[in-house]
């Protein structure tokens, strides 16, 4: 095929490919719909892998076919191995994965057109202006989000902890490194001609950014997950788009600012439902007190009332609408099976069941709605915050399984309380309300939830896996 003919076919793949990014990103944006998203963004990107690859005209093969192998396979196995209640992990990875990606290849158009060569000039003159600028943009925002992603992924394993980690004289230290590393970009891409300098400054750059992702994501608290990851995600489509610059690829420009700025608008709504800015998010170091329930709660918990499964169980049997509003708690027991068999019981005897979704609920955004969507609760079921909340009061029972501060009624009349202004759940207006917690310990804020000392509120304490299992028996019993 020609030299012309094949440019004009690859634009056309090109433009085809980035339409179905657009409708799969737009069809990820409803639970209903977001399978086919999913789908149409991998053929869309299957579209985009043969156009390039039809147009790159020096390339051994046996690279891109061990490639394609080994990334179908990681994939493939992950796919079906991780369960949905690690998937807030697993996204993180990935987001760090595609940020290291456009890193590595930004800095490998350096050592192909540049270092390899042994061009003379300046990065900018061998480049471009705009390439040598973005080259640095893509490696500094691609090893940013590297490395803060695996920060993010240990934070949410556990492996080193949920809390925040509060480093003397942070925000300096985080200037020194942003700055340092904007600096040591300038120099790279148009100050220095050596080719030793260049090769060593460029890994300076990437080394400082790796540095500076770990210092920008270790202040911040586990339960900050979702507002963090989609951030990261954010990070990862603009390191794309960067690289797409600095390889003059359109589709690369388009996908990657297409994702950079779907990151931005979702991380704003994550900040608006904790009421929040993005600045108190990455800067706050919110959550960092003892997480005791007593920390910053203004004392310990006095009138609190707890009940047994059976107990809960027998109120259940007269109810005719009940309300489940999960949260981290239910993932980490791994309960939603036992939760979606506890709700076809209630459903069976006639009883109308919902389950209230609040956005920050969980470690990532729309955590809830997929660990439900394992247990195939029905879509029309899952019902978002704001939809919710005015039916609160007509309900009999709600049933809060592993969330606490999104139910915290302090958000709304302590102005002294640190969530004070962060929507809510309402489940207080609620004829009766059980909560189901392993103890009294505090949410991601360390402080009392006042939900627990409410009239109506009874605390059933224990494993939410086996709670709701000794429900559903109680249920089952009954009939």
């Amino acid at each position: 095929m020609e030299g012309s003919t094949l440019d004009s076919v690859v634009r056309v793949a090109y433009l085809v490919a980035a339409i179905l990014f657009i409708l799969g990103l737009k069809q990820l944006g409803r639970v209903r719909t977001a399978r086919r998203g999913n789908q149409l963004a991998g053929v869309a990107m299957l579209i985009a892998v043969i156009a390039t690859l039809g147009r790159v005209e020096v390339i051994d093969a046996k690279w891109i076919l061990i490639g394609a192998v080994v990334g179908g396979l990681v994939g493939a196995v992950a796919a079906v191995r991780v369960p949905m209640t690690k998937m807030p992990e697993f996204v993180a990875i990935f987001n760090g994965s595609g940020g290291g990606a456009s890193a590595l290849v930004a800095m490998s158009v350096v050592w192909v057109a540049v270092i390899q060569r042994e061009a003379s000039g300046t990065m900018a003159a061998n480049l471009g202006v705009a390439p040598a600028a973005t080259v640095v943009l893509s490696v500094l925002i691609g090893s940013v989000t590297l490395s803060g992603s695996v920060v993010a992924y240990l934070k949410l394993a556990g492996t080193i902890g949920g809390k925040p980690t509060l480093l003397p004289a942070r925000h300096v230290l985080n200037a020194v490194l942003l700055v340092g590393s904007l600096v040591l970009g300038g120099v790279l891409a148009f100050a220095t001609t050596d080719l030793g300098q260049i090769e060593l400054l460029i890994l300076a750059l990437a080394a400082a950014s790796l540095v500076l992702g770990v210092l920008l994501v270790i202040p911040i608290g586990g339960a900050d997950m979702p507002v963090v990851i989609s951030l990261l995600n954010s990070y990862s489509g603009l390191a794309a788009a960067m690289t797409g610059f600095v390889l003059g690829n359109n589709l690369l420009i388009i996908s990657g600012a297409t994702v950079g700025a779907a990151g931005l608008i979702l991380t704003k709504v994550m900040c608006d439902a904790m009421n929040r800015s993005l600045a108190n998010v990455v800067f706050g170091g919110f959550g960092a007190a003892d997480s005791t329930g007593t920390s910053t709660g203004g004392g310990e918990y006095t009138n609190v009332t707890s009940a047994s499964p059976e107990e809960a169980a027998m109120l259940l049997e007269d109810a005719e609408s009940v309300i489940i509003a999960p949260g981290y708690g239910l993932a980490v027991a791994q309960a939603q099976h036992a939760v979606r068999e506890l709700a076809d019981l209630l459903k069976h005897r006639g009883c109308r069941v919902r389950y209230a979704i609040h956005p920050v609920a969980g470690r990532m955004p729309g955590h809830m709605n997929v660990l439900l969507a394992e247990a195939d609760v029905p879509y029309e079921e899952l019902v978002e915050m704001e939809h919710i909340n005015p039916e609160f009061k007509d309900t009999d029972v709600v049933i809060v399984i592993g969330a606490n501060d999104v139910v915290n009624p302090d958000a709304l009349e302590n102005e002294q309380s640190p969530i004070y202004g962060m929507p809510i759940l309402n489940v207080r207006e609620a004829r009766t309300v059980f909560v189901v917690k392993r103890s009294l310990g505090a949410g991601f804020a360390g402080i009392k939830n006042t939900l627990f000392e409410a009239p109506n509120t009874n605390m059933v304490f224990g494993d939410a896996k086996k709670v709701v299992t000794e429900m559903v028996s109680e249920l089952k019993a009954a009939s």
